[in-house]
């Protein structure tokens, strides 16, 4: 059994109009998303930004309330639960910020924010909360005499360890990674996804890891999805999509990537346009209208998302 299983899972945001707030549509945010992660696994979810990758995330951990569908962690139904059933849960599934500079409470020196979800879940004595911080700060390679600073003495990407030291403080089982090196210069990003596989090794995490470049991707996942106008595209083991993209979308993604050799060029596509609005997604494929392989078909009918040969799976008619 997987350790998160999530079926069809949908987040529509009302769009509102007029004196009496009248409902006149909804965002499709997040649109029949199902996807699992086993134990010790990463999952890499790939997209532009606005394709409804975060919305997947918080809506996982219940920080927005999804519209509809299901997602078991460990066998529990996490939508079925109650406020105190759900909070116990949670210290099992932790969340990394995209952004290292707001997600830290500035009032808060590291030992207090570090320590904060020790208080909250778990019954300590006061040595041995500061004893689990230290051990904690030398964990992600940060020194425990630093424990009294404030975030704002300290750099982004040791920063954005102090919020995966926070993440960890439960000893959690899966961790929600949330664009955790977008904000980091190149050198530190590396460093930063090494500390991740590190932790992985040791701890055996699960990750569900949310980018938008693919080339931080491959470097940490064993599976990825592609995520397009709030619909995962196409999903497979992370040798597989890199060596074998099958949809358009992905194909346009990876022609992207840069190759860090000047003798080696690779053909760009192009996609044209602009992304549809999720508010009014067209009908028949929604990546249609930027499609440079799109037939009669993909302006009709919906594809459905398959399972094409062993765990590559695909959303597209021309299979």
């Amino acid at each position: 059994m997987a350790l998160l299983e999530v079926q069809n899972l949908k987040k529509y945001f009302p769009v509102k109009k007029g004196v009496l707030s009248r409902t006149i549509g909804f965002v499709r945010a997040v649109d029949r998303v199902s996807f699992s992660i086993d134990q010790g696994e990463t999952l890499g979810l790939v997209g532009e930004s606005g394709c409804g990758k975060t919305t997947v995330g918080r809506s996982i951990l219940r920080l927005i309330e999804p519209t509809s569908g299901q997602v078991r962690f460990n066998g529990q139904d996490l939508l079925g639960l109650d406020r105190e059933a759900l909070r116990r849960v949670r210290a099992s599934l932790q969340i990394i910020f995209q952004d290292p500079f707001s997600s830290l409470n500035p009032r808060m020196n590291v030992g207090q924010i570090i320590a904060e979800p020790i208080k909250n879940h778990l019954e300590t004595s006061t040595a041995g909360i500061k004893e689990r911080v230290a051990h904690l700060m030398e964990k992600v390679g940060l020194h425990p005499e630093q424990m009294s600073r404030y975030p704002h003495e300290f750099s982004g990407g040791q920063r954005q360890r102090i919020g995966i030291a926070r993440a960890l403080a439960l000893n959690p089982l899966l961790i929600i990674c949330d664009e955790p090196v977008s904000a980091l210069d190149v050198s530190i990003q590396a460093q930063v996804i090494n500390l991740l596989a590190q932790l992985q090794e040791q701890m055996n995490l699960s990750y569900l890891f949310i980018a938008h470049d693919l080339s931080v991707v491959e470097h940490i996942s064993n599976r990825v999805a592609v995520m397009y106008l709030g619909n995962i595209v196409e999903l497979a083991n992370d040798q597989e999509l890199y060596r074998n993209p099958l949809h358009p979308y992905t194909q346009a993604l990876l022609s992207a990537v840069p190759i860090p050799d000047p003798e080696v060029q690779r053909k760009r596509i192009i996609l044209q346009g602009d992304v549809p609005s999720p508010l009014n997604p067209p009908a028949g494929c929604a990546f249609h209208p930027r499609c440079h392989k799109r037939q009669d078909i993909c302006l009709l009918q919906e594809p459905e998302f398959q399972v094409l040969g062993g765990d590559h799976w695909l959303a597209c008619h021309l299979r």
